[in-house]
């Protein structure tokens, strides 16, 4: 299967440009011949840009932007996962990302789980324990939103679950370059699995974003790597690579759960 992510600088506050850009790289990856587009976080609103302002441009998982980006989908013949302000039926507001399948169909809603500092804190209501595995064709995709990625032990629990491909939109700024050159290729190792981080470049406000975009293989490799400027990124998953890495590095098998039990208490 053949990724792309797009790595590009916030357009904050600007929900109808941000779609207009979702159309265009939407059209530019289905012509490299991609079936899954992944954008970086928050990305139709901006991602600093404040709670009242996040309420207001907040919407339903099955509000105007994802019935419009449905039909970009359809139109493209390219799966979407593009991230969000999600407005609740019961007023609140998550950071989130939704994928919508080459036939419009939305195919799952993720909120974030783990927030980040005062930013995302005072903006948003932490995701609860719903941590969705969903077929893509022959492929399971797992979900996770920037500091997410961050805590092992979710990627390990969508791993174990049967994701072989984890997607995580992300807002990753400076000083936190390492997370994107190092900690998501440890991930996609540990795990065994593929793992796509698509993040901003450029700055927003008082925030400069790392870029360094990548798709990160079971090896570690990244088989996908942007720098520090807009740019579409693809590359293919071989799933025949991803068996013979897991051949090598037996961490499943070789695991000792009853040692991790305490993990769990705080």
């Amino acid at each position: 299967m053949r990724v792309a992510l797009y790595q590009c600088p916030p357009l904050p506050l600007d929900v109808s440009a941000n779609l207009r850009r979702l159309e265009a790289q939407a059209v530019e990856a289905s012509a490299q011949g991609a079936s899954l587009l992944v954008l970086p976080e928050m990305f139709l609103s901006g991602y600093n840009i404040g709670a009242q302002t996040a309420r207001e441009l907040a919407q339903a998982s099955d509000g105007p932007a994802a019935l419009r980006i449905a039909e970009i989908a359809q139109a493209t013949g390219i799966a979407i996962l593009y991230g969000y302000p999600e407005l609740s039926g019961d007023g609140q507001v998550y950071n989130a990302v939704q994928l919508i399948d080459a036939q419009g169909v939305r195919l799952c809603n993720y909120r974030k789980t783990h927030l980040y500092g005062e930013l995302d804190n005072a903006m948003f209501s932490a995701g609860d324990e719903h941590f969705p595995v969903v077929d893509f064709g022959d492929w399971k995709l797992g979900f996770l939103i920037c500091y997410d990625v961050e805590f092992p032990e979710n990627t390990r629990r969508l791993a174990l679950a049967g994701a072989d491909l984890i997607l995580v939109p992300t807002a990753n700024m400076a000083p936190y370059d390492f997370v994107a050159e190092v900690t998501v290729r440890a991930r996609a190792f540990e795990n065994q699995c593929y793992l796509v981080y698509a993040n901003y470049c450029g700055s927003e406000g008082d925030i400069h974003y790392c870029g360094l975009s990548s798709v990160c293989a079971p090896d570690g490799r990244q088989i996908g790597l942007a720098g520090q400027d807009e740019t579409l990124v693809t590359a293919d998953l071989d799933r025949d690579a991803m068996s013979e890495s897991q051949t090598i590095n037996t961490y499943f098998k070789d695991r000792r759960p009853g040692f991790y039990s305490g993990l769990g208490k705080p």
